[in-house]
């Protein structure tokens, strides 16, 4: 399961992180990285962009890069 596929209001945790170079490094920047636990506020009402809590701040996430966030 991806990041995308999170529904409003669950925690997930981060498995793995796809994506190369500048991608995986922007989203590893955002403090997204593995083990971390994501809360899935909100979603906007055309998808995209996915509203997270990660490590105790909000983030905004678009759809293209919370597909590259492997979930369990």
């Amino acid at each position: 399961m991806t990041l995308k596929d999170a529904r409003v209001g669950q925690t997930v945790r981060v498995k793995k992180l796809g994506g190369e170079g500048a991608v995986k490094r922007r989203i590893m920047d955002m403090g997204i990285t593995k083990g971390v636990e994501i809360y899935i506020r909100k979603v906007a009402p055309l998808g995209d962009p996915v509203e997270v809590t990660v490590r105790g701040y909000e983030l905004s996430l678009r759809k293209a890069d919370a597909e590259k966030i492997e979930c369990e």
